[in-house]
């Protein structure tokens, strides 16, 4: 890849694997890269640490979502998803399991966003042709979509206890969706609400998460935290820009999107702090907890660099693709 390429390259997804001891990261160019977090930590690590045990090519476009389950990794890019075993790529061996296409009445919507529901083995996805579907995991048959977004799904997120899913589009809604029924039970517009609104960015749902019963969202709309059985917000947060990506942490929330920074957040609504990054703008920011000597925070954007933390209040050093 050469210099330009380079200079243009994007991280839009990652996931660590389940042993939390390697980082796959997904690019602009279809590319996924996967790191050794432990040659990388290790106190004799050399810069060639921070370079890919392995880069190959995954889909014609973008690596829209990275999302790791007990043995595998699945990535998404247009119109396909694709299965790689952990075990597999750790050796360095790229063939991937399967690849599958739902049908869909648009040529090659992006999937834009990935998620699990574990009570029934199943992966939810969102993406361009405005559905979440369902993939049963266990047969390999797409199994249900749920329609009722009127433009691009960017999110999605699995409440288990709940059998809920939630999806956050284009159009400016948050849909809470009954797992077993397909049914849409409640949608919330969040452009709608005073509080939220920025009408000079738009309405769209870029980021969506959940933990048991509070939601954040975000995007056109600012960063907002909702208690789902009330369905209202309770904290706004007055971040600049659209944000891409947000996660509760212990007592805080971390988000990304525009801007070089990491931004930390109380419940209550407060910007305890932005911690600079490398990339000029953020999309993806990924938590590794499955492993208690690899804890670290990692965040990629529109750089070939991803920031690491091991730390939350500096950036310890960067991967680079």
């Amino acid at each position: 890849m050469g210099p330009v390429e380079l200079l243009h390259m994007s991280v839009f997804s990652q996931s660590f694997s389940p042993c939390g001891r390697f980082l796959a990261a997904g690019n602009n160019y279809g590319e996924i890269a996967v790191f050794s977090l432990s040659a990388a930590l290790s106190p004799d690590a050399t810069a060639l640490s921070q370079k890919p045990v392995l880069r190959f090519p995954a889909h014609e476009g973008p690596v829209y979502s990275l999302l790791s389950t007990d043995c595998q990794l699945l990535s998404s890019g247009n119109g396909e998803i694709s299965c790689w075993s952990w075990s597999e790529l750790i050796k360095k061996n790229v063939k991937s399991l399967w690849t599958k296409r739902p049908k869909s009445s648009l040529e090659i919507p992006e999937i834009n966003s990935m998620s699990m529901n574990f009570r029934d083995n199943s992966l939810v996805f969102g993406g361009g042709d405005n559905n979440v579907h369902i993939l049963d995991l266990e047969h390999g048959v797409f199994k249900s979509v749920l329609q009722g977004h009127t433009d691009y799904v960017h999110c999605v997120s699995v409440r288990d206890r709940e059998a809920e899913i939630l999806s956050g589009g284009e159009d400016g809604a948050v849909r809470m969706w009954d797992s077993r029924t397909g049914q849409s039970v409640h949608c919330i517009e969040v452009h709608k609400y005073e509080s939220c609104a920025r009408p000079q960015f738009g309405k769209w749902i870029s980021c969506l998460t959940t933990d048991s019963d509070w939601m954040l969202c975000g995007g056109g709309p600012s960063l907002s935290l909702w208690h789902l059985r009330s369905l209202s917000p309770t904290s706004v947060f007055p971040l600049k820009g659209v944000q891409r990506q947000t996660t509760f942490y212990q007592d805080m929330i971390l988000a990304v999107g525009e801007g070089p920074a990491v931004s930390h957040c109380l419940l209550g609504g407060e910007v305890k702090a932005q911690i600079p990054c490398t990339p000029q703008s953020l999309n993806t920011l990924q938590l590794n907890t499955s492993s208690t000597e690899h804890r670290v925070l990692t965040v990629g954007g529109s750089s070939d660099h991803i920031d690491v933390f091991t730390n939350l209040s500096y950036r310890t050093f960067s991967l680079s693709f």
